[in-house]
């Protein structure tokens, strides 16, 4: 759960985990209701890198593209 400025909660659910180069750990999380991802660290604190949490998520999505199962070939 993450409450926002506003003083509303959201509840987010961990899709992935990522580790860099340094083996610094993350969590990928994603809220269906409010339809975003967010970025924690391996103690469940949200990033406060910006720049950090897009480029962990850019390399959620490769990796996630990458392990999705080929689509169905439609031509015929």
């Amino acid at each position: 759960m993450i409450e926002t400025n506003d003083g509303q909660s959201l509840e987010f659910e961990v899709v992935g985990l990522v580790e860099d180069d340094e083996k610094n750990a993350y969590a990928v999380c994603y809220s269906e209701s409010a339809d975003e991802f967010v970025v924690t660290d391996d103690a469940g604190t949200l990033l406060d890198d910006d720049d950090l949490a897009q480029e962990i998520l850019d390399d959620f999505f490769v990796l996630a593209e990458e392990a999705a199962p080929p689509e169905p070939d439609t031509e015929k």
